[in-house]
Formats: structure tokens, C-alpha cells, sequence
């Protein structure tokens, strides 16, 4: 099998509702690329890749570029065995993860495939039928957020990540976690995410009065030893996001003490090759392991939901079904959540095929 041809298109994604984060950040339409492999034998994988303004040192627009850099070494190529592929393209061009993980999603996409399996058989084999959501509450007034933890868990959700520091004071952000875990009652898991726009002072402040709840932190700061201090003065367990994004980030978190849980974002690792070793390694550490991306439709929901779906049991926290939080769906098709849960797709490989109208028209055409 060659690589014949690698094509790419740019997608705008809609946000259902605005998304509000800590230091004015915000998500409503944001700019994913999907991305498409074919080979002389006929089969097409598929990939894609949604950098988050102001979350990863990456935009949209520089996917392509790289890309085309990428090409001479990928055309003619087989795609059989994406880790060897791979180790040639990070030889070739160093960095650039996150145009490489669309790449490695859809090198993975055909090689299953080829090997007429679902993706998950290749990443460690099915060990769950379907794999616990969280549901992220954009960070808007108290009782709002209040509101739409109450419609989300009767949805049959039981775990609420509750967005952080969009007003600037720490008291509303203790009035947000408070709330938001009275509406959902004891049990479900509650965690309070600052996407680093906090200071050590802010995140101890608002972890102090909220110390009496069954709440959890998830990156107040910018750097580890930050986010460490404040789980050390708040007693609070701690989430690990943006400073996770490769096997030494996830040592240096776990030395610190500061890795109760750690989320996992294809883009941020390069793709399914790197993050499976990173899924493998918080297995060993006993991390609980959310398994996710930045953003995205339903290419990059089903990437992420056959490697949740071929992790123990006991190291999954939870998954993200991105595509159901955005407008349009490339696959109508895709997975949907159900209760609380979500399946990976049927079907050998990734098991989406985008709808041609949904990508529009391409941009981009190698071969």
C-alpha cells in the first residue's frame, strides 16, 4: 500500500453556546482542520485537528504549511505501521505536534482498516462498552452554570468540570463550585477548571473555601510547581491540563505530587501514537486519565473515543464527546452520548466518514 494523495479541508465549528474561560478566554466559532489520506489500493483515512485560540502554541491556518512540508516524505509512503511513519516525519520536521497528530490519526485510520479491525482492537483491545462523559459548564453567572449542571445530570452526566475565572474574583468562582455541587447532589465527581488564568493566591483562596466540599482542581496555574503549591495548601486533589503534554510532563507532575488526574489531548501529544504511551504510562503511575482532545468534530471524537475505549477501567476517569458540543456534525452518523456514556463507532478504523457537504470545498491537494 502507497500514499497517493493527501488532501485538506478547513472547517468552521459552532459552538452550541459560547464557551467562557478564565482571562477573557473565549470558544464560540473556531477553525478545525480534517484532514484525508488515500492510497493506491482505495482506502482513505481520515484525521483532524482543532487548536483552541489561546490554548496550544498552534493555529489553525499553520496546519496546512506543515503539511505540504510533510508531504514528500509521506507520498509514496506506506502507511502501514503509523510509529515508523512517524519517527520519519518528526526526522524530517521537528515539532508541530499538532499538524502531526491529524496525520497519525489518519495513518492509524488506515491501518486498521488494512488489518479489517475497529482502531481500539489495535490500541489494547475493547475493555469497556461504553466509557463515562464529563460535561464541561462554560463560566457564566453561578446560578446559571447551577442550571445547566442540573439539566446536564438528568441527562444521566455524573461528572461536571466547572470553567473558572471569567469574572476575576474568587469569590464568584467559590459561589460556582458551591452551587454547581449542591445542584448535582453527593456523588457525581465536580471539579473546577482556571485553564491556568489563576495566581497561586486566587486558586488557594477559592480551594480554602471550598475545602468542606468533595471538589476538585484542575490547572488554576501555569506551571506545575504552582498548581502543586496550591493542592499542598488547599488539600484539594489536583487535575493536570496544559502542562501535560508529553512523557516528561507527566513525570515531573507526578514527582510533584500534583497528578490526581491528567487530561490527555491527541493534538497536544502529536496523535494516537504518542498518547497511547502517555495512556500506558499514567496507567503505570495510577493517574486517572481523562482522554480527550483540544477541539473538534467527529474524525478527532472518534480517534480519542477508541483509545478511551481500549484503557483499563480503572485508570478512565472520563472522555469527551467533542463533536457534541459543536455545529455542524462532519459525520451524522458519529456517536452521540447516551446516559451519561458514550461508545466508540462501529465499523473497521476510525468508523466516521465525513459528509462531503459538511467539509465544503478543499483546500489543499498533494499528490
Amino acid at each position: 500500500m502507497k500514499i497517493t494523495r493527501i488532501t485538506l479541508w478547513h472547517v468552521p465549528l459552532t459552538s452550541h453556546e459560547t464557551y467562557y474561560m478564565a482571562d477573557g478566554k473565549t470558544c464560540d466559532t473556531v477553525e478545525s482542520v480534517v484532514l484525508r489520506i488515500d492510497t493506491d489500493t482505495g482506502l482513505s483515512g481520515w484525521g483532524e485537528v482543532c487548536p483552541i485560540p489561546h490554548y496550544l502554541p498552534a493555529y489553525a491556518r499553520g496546519v496546512a504549511p506543515a503539511v505540504r512540508e510533510l508531504a514528500p516524505v509521506l507520498l509514496g509512503a506506506d502507511p502501514i505501521g503509523p510509529e515508523a511513519v512517524m519517527t520519519k516525519l518528526d526526522a524530517h520536521l521537528q515539532g508541530h505536534r499538532y499538524a502531526k497528530s491529524a496525520i497519525d490519526i489518519a495513518l492509524w485510520d488506515l491501518t486498521a482498516q488494512a488489518a479489517n479491525l475497529p482502531l481500539y482492537a489495535l490500541l489494547g483491545g475493547r475493555q469497556m462498552a461504553d466509557m463515562p462523559l464529563y460535561h464541561s459548564i462554560t463560566c457564566v453567572a453561578p446560578d446559571e452554570m447551577a442550571q445547566m449542571a442540573k439539566q446536564a445530570y438528568a441527562t444521566g452526566m455524573r461528572q461536571f468540570q466547572v470553567k473558572l475565572g471569567a469574572s476575576g474574583d474568587w469569590q464568584t468562582d467559590v459561589e460556582r463550585l458551591t452551587k454547581v455541587r449542591e445542584a448535582v447532589g453527593a456523588g457525581p465527581l465536580v471539579y473546577g477548571d482556571w485553564n491556568c488564568g489563576a495566581s497561586k493566591l486566587m486558586a488557594t483562596r477559592v480551594g480554602r473555601a471550598v475545602a468542606h466540599l468533595d471538589v476538585m482542581l484542575e490547572q488554576p496555574c501555569a506551571t506545575i510547581e504552582d498548581c502543586t503549591a496550591v493542592g499542598r495548601a488547599t488539600g484539594l486533589p489536583m487535575k493536570q491540563d496544559e502542562t501535560a503534554h508529553d512523557t516528561a510532563s507527566l513525570l515531573k507532575a507526578y514527582k510533584h505530587g500534583c497528578m490526581d488526574a491528567v487530561a490527555l489531548k491527541l493534538s497536544k501529544f502529536g496523535g494516537l501514537t504518542p498518547t497511547r504511551r502517555a495512556r500506558d504510562l499514567c496507567i503505570h503511575l495510577g493517574a486517572q486519565m481523562c482522554i480527550e482532545d483540544t477541539w473538534g468534530s467527529d474524525v478527532t471524537t472518534a480517534a480519542l473515543l477508541h483509545l478511551a475505549a481500549s484503557t483499563p477501567a480503572s485508570g478512565l476517569m472520563n472522555t469527551c464527546d467533542l463533536s457534541g458540543y459543536v455545529a455542524p456534525r462532519l459525520d451524522p452518523n458519529g456517536p452521540v452520548r447516551a446516559n451519561g456514556r458514550i461508545a466508540p463507532p462501529t465499523g473497521v478504523g476510525l468508523g466516521v466518514s465525513p459528509d462531503a457537504d459538511a467539509l465544503g470545498v478543499a483546500e489543499l491537494i498533494l499528490e
